[in-house]
């Protein structure tokens, strides 16, 4: 569904590359333990704002993947990347998915665990 002329050419659905997401800083310093529970929290909970549980599964995969590995990942499942580094994406019924930064990259004020 959509607008006429709003469907992507054929091979043309993920022409956006993946990257890293830009630095950023949490509000204030956190350790990896928490980064974890952070992300493990939000994981648990995305499914039930709506969007299908096999796109956020291939999400996170792709979330805690190497730049090529996570690409192809998004590749296969359909998921359409509208920033490139993978805040914003939608499925191909048009279902929107939002990640944190934090599910993404750490931060640079991590406190590395000793």
């Amino acid at each position: 569904m959509g607008c006429a002329g709003s469907t992507p050419a054929m091979g043309e659905e993920n022409t956006k590359k993946l990257r890293k997401p830009k630095p950023w800083k949490h509000t204030q310093p956190i350790n990896c333990t928490q980064l974890k529970q952070m992300r493990d929290e939000f994981w648990d909970t995305a499914p039930h704002y709506g969007g299908q549980k096999e796109i956020w599964d291939a999400l996170r995969a792709a979330a805690e993947a190497d730049q090529t590995l996570a690409q192809a990942i998004v590749d296969s499942a359909g998921i359409i990347i509208s920033n490139a580094d993978m805040t914003l994406c939608y499925d191909e019924r048009g279902a929107k998915y939002e990640l944190p930064k934090y599910v993404l990259s750490e931060p640079t004020n991590l406190i590395r665990d000793s």
